[in-house]
């Protein structure tokens, strides 16, 4: 492959894919590749258009929901919304290239916002990532049929008992943590003048346990990523596609 030459940001490039790599010494034709991946793409970022960086599952049926976020996006004036699927893949065999592209584009991208309907697969190596610096400040997660779990949320017995339920039918918790956890989510809701025990809550959710359908069951490690996104206002519930239009907008 003929050397690209440096880009204009070459700098900031090796240090992204250095933190990516920590470290990894690469061999000329791998720095060759990544730059010429970085010439490629990296300029649609680095224009006065504002960037979206779109994560989640690839696989129908859930490709077709980031479809509807950039679509969403991509109506408002002077953006680019894309997904990593849309853009050439790295020829690098000996190398992690899925960290590669990650790093270099959501370190460039202006937002990453990123879109959850299960707690398996490329999703869960994702949330974990853009819930930490330096990632942290630009990202916004758009969680499937999630409850809200914070005091600031809960209005109606109704949210109260949304929250409750993906805490006492999570097969992640032993019975312990899950007292523990409706306890302070009925103090929480006592904050609103919701009077429920925990008794009350737990007779409710069994009482509707076989009449309703469930929602979309997320594992303890991802409501406790939502809720720390949620506490910075950049966690957007949704439960239909056109709450999931709705809920772009709140995206800045």
């Amino acid at each position: 492959m003929t050397d690209p030459g440096p880009p204009p940001n070459a700098a900031a490039i090796k240090e992204s894919v250095n933190d990516a790599l920590q470290g990894l010494e690469l061999e000329p034709h791998e720095t060759s590749e990544i730059l010429g991946f970085a010439n490629r793409e990296l300029p649609h970022l680095h224009t006065p258009e504002d960037s979206y960086f779109i994560l989640g599952s690839y696989r129908d049926p859930y490709l077709r929901r980031l479809r509807i976020v950039q679509n969403e996006l991509d109506k408002r004036l002077a953006t680019y919304p894309f997904l990593m699927a849309d853009l050439p893949e790295l020829d690098l065999d000996r190398l992690p290239v899925f960290r590669i592209r990650f790093t270099l584009l959501a370190a460039h991208a202006d937002s990453i916002v990123a879109v959850y309907e299960q707690d398996a697969g490329g999703e869960v190596t994702e949330l974990g990532k853009i819930s930490t610096t330096p990632y942290f400040e630009k990202s916004y997660v758009l969680p499937r049929d999630y409850a809200w779990m914070t005091d600031q949320n809960l209005d109606t017995e109704a949210d109260v008992l949304a929250a409750a339920a993906t805490i006492y039918f999570n097969d992640d918790l032993d019975d312990v943590t899950i007292e523990e956890e409706l306890d302070s989510l009925v103090t929480a809701a006592t904050k609103n003048d919701i009077t429920l025990t925990r008794a009350d809550v737990i007779d409710r959710l069994e009482e509707r346990e076989d009449s309703e359908p469930a929602p979309v069951s997320y594992s303890w490690v991802h409501l406790n990523e939502f809720r720390f996104f949620e506490l910075h206002g950049r966690c957007f519930a949704w439960s239909s596609q056109d709450d999931l239009r709705d809920v772009v907008d709140d995206i800045l």
